[in-house]
């Protein structure tokens, strides 16, 4: 017996028009009143989500057509995120698969496609921005059609349906030459196409793959009911990673319709709810039966490939613009985190005020300071650091990444160079329109930094993307960055007098005015060793009267550095202070003296 119900998951690389395609289905079928108005992204609501303009957490919505409900759930399209794909393709029957008319496959549609397929979902395809120009919408077809069968698709997964459109436009077709005015083709290849959701008699299972909070009803677990039907009021069992089992009651249900939910009395199998009133839940865990409790089989996330020392903010500025500064603080919003971040892992060090956080890469990471500072947390970070493993003969192995630039010709020569120079490996070169098409193969630790250099050596023209592929044997040593630091030398505001006499030994991160700490890093210095400045010295004044001979201060404004940016250019013996309004590199041992007794102990 079958349900009503699809469930479809859309899966894309990076700014492909995922959400833009969810949007236009949101509006297409209606869901709001005449008097609701909504924006662009309606369910990119994260402040982080539309500043950087990408998907950072999956979210689900549902609309009807032709009596059937479709439950639509939007992923992420970066590598760093794809703990959020694995978790929610739990939930799908299907898949759309998004690919640029222009782009074809790239990196990250490989990972979260191989997943779908590893799962034995049903793939529509959709190739989309067939209005852009260069597009190449054929060949693109059978770029995923070859794509698909290298993953070791079935029979009955390569039978998919293909259509062309735009989202932007809002419309698709089956004939990428014929263009319509809607997406009803879309619609029609979803229920036509995508199996319903199977029902399953016998006694309730569902698998809880996401969570929200109400500050009304505390946590909900959100899943897909696997097998039975759940009932408002009954007990049941909550079956844990470590085998334990606890006995907990359901005390409300609720289905998502449109971009909200409805309360129900009970939920069938294969559809996706949210359930409230149990505590103590994690993510993976199976709500089952009371009596007879039956587990489903824990998700699976990849590994962490980066960690990262978390510790309290110590520097002098401690405490200025933060409201949460104590380890206490610190400790309970990782592990706060870790909840429903299911890529993330957080480990405690023999000091109570510093963690090691483990992610999936600079940006996974990033996300997480970025939201901390912007919820009121101070605390700083060391520099990233890959993971290594040891193989079974006992060799030493790190993690190996496909990296895929496109770039204009004339720039191609500079792109190779730097990444060769961080032992990266050069697989395909071919030309794409009117870029050039680059594939490596590089370790992780040489990605970090890079795109830093090849922006600057492009001119900004790069397109940059990676995917974590294995684990490989160690290639060796990567130069790092080779500038050592400009360092405050005392507390206080800068002057432009003294910036500007110091500015043939470097660049400057502060301007004139900026208040610094000693030891807090200020600048690049031309050259590899570091240099204690002191910038706060004014010009002395004698009663001479100038006869205007004077230079006036010409100085070079500061070089401004994002998050990530930070986190990539600091050295091993740095750390980022985070605060809710700045971002300042710092050594981590801000004495002077100090710091040369450990570099002498340490030779």
């Amino acid at each position: 017996m079958a349900n009503n119900i699809r469930n479809i998951a859309i899966i894309a690389h990076v700014d492909h028009g995922k959400t833009t395609l969810v949007d236009k289905i949101i509006h297409a079928s209606k869901i709001f009143d005449a008097h609701q108005h909504f924006d662009d992204l309606i369910l990119d609501d994260n402040p982080l989500e539309r500043e950087r303009g990408i998907t950072i957490v999956s979210k689900n919505v549902s609309v009807r057509y032709n009596g059937t409900k479709i439950n639509i759930i939007d992923t992420p399209g970066h590598a760093d995120f794809g703990g959020e794909v694995e978790r929610v393709l739990k939930l799908a029957d299907g898949v759309l698969l998004l690919v640029d008319a222009f782009e074809g496959a790239m990196p990250q549609t490989r990972f979260v496609l191989g997943k779908a397929i590893a799962l034995g979902l049903k793939p529509i395809v959709v190739v989309n921005k067939v209005d852009k120009e260069n597009c190449r919408p054929d060949e693109v077809h059978e770029q995923v059609f070859d794509l698909m069968f290298n993953l070791g698709a079935s029979e009955d997964q390569l039978d998919f349906v293909t259509l062309y459109g735009s989202s932007k436009q809002g419309w698709m077709s089956t004939d990428w030459k014929h263009k319509t005015d809607n997406l009803i083709p879309l619609l029609d290849a979803v229920i036509s196409s995508i199996p319903p959701a199977p029902t399953l008699e016998g006694t309730p299972q569902m698998q809880i793959t996401s969570l929200d909070y109400s500050s009304f009803v505390g946590r909900i677990a959100i899943g897909r009911v696997h097998r039975g039907t759940l009932k408002e009021g009954t007990n049941m069992s909550l079956m844990k990673a470590d085998g334990t089992i606890k006995k907990v009651k359901i005390r409300e249900l609720h289905v998502f319709e449109g971009l909200g939910r409805v309360k129900v009395d009970e939920v069938s199998s294969g559809e996706i709810c949210a359930v409230s009133g149990i505590e103590g839940f994690d993510i993976g865990d199976t709500l089952a039966d009371a009596d007879n409790p039956e587990q489903l089989e824990r998700i699976s996330i990849d590994e962490p490939t980066m960690n990262m020392l978390f510790t309290i903010n110590n520097s002098p500025f401690f405490g200025k613009e933060g409201k949460f500064v104590t380890s206490r603080h610190l400790r309970d919003r990782l592990f706060k985190e870790t909840e429903k971040n299911l890529a993330l892992r957080v480990e405690a060090t023999d000091k109570e005020d510093t963690f090691l956080v483990f992610g999936r890469g600079i940006l996974h990471l990033s996300v997480l300071i970025e939201t901390m500072r912007r919820e009121g947390y101070e605390l700083q970070v060391g520099q990233p650091q890959v993971l290594f493993k040891e193989d079974e003969k006992g060799k030493r192995t790190e993690p190996i990444e496909l990296l895929v630039v496109d770039v204009p010709e004339e720039s191609a020569g500079k792109v190779i160079e730097l990444v060769s120079m961080r032992k990266g490996e050069m697989t395909i070169m071919e030309p794409k329109g009117d870029l050039q098409h680059l594939e490596f193969t590089i370790p992780s630790r040489g990605l970090i930094g890079l795109r830093n250099n090849v922006l600057t050596a492009t001119g900004g023209e790069a397109i940059m993307n990676h995917r974590f592929v294995d684990y490989e044997e160690h290639k060796g040593p990567i130069p790092g960055r080779i500038a050592g630091s400009l360092i405050s030398l005392e507390t206080g505001a800068g002057t432009a007098y003294t910036i500007d006499k110091l500015q043939d030994r470097g660049s400057f991160f502060v301007d004139p005015g900026e208040e610094v700490y000693g030891g807090q890093v200020i600048g690049e210095h031309t050259r590899p060793n570091d240099l204690t400045v002191n910038i706060q010295k004014g010009k002395k004044l004698t009663n001479m009267r100038a006869s205007g001979t004077d230079d006036n201060a010409k100085i070079v404004p500061k070089r401004q550095f994002s998050l990530e940016e930070a986190m990539e250019y600091i050295q091993k013996d740095e750390y980022l202070e985070v605060t809710p309004k700045s971002i300042r590199m710092r050594k981590i041992l801000l004495d002077e003296n100090e710091r040369l007794r450990y570099a002498k102990t340490a030779e």
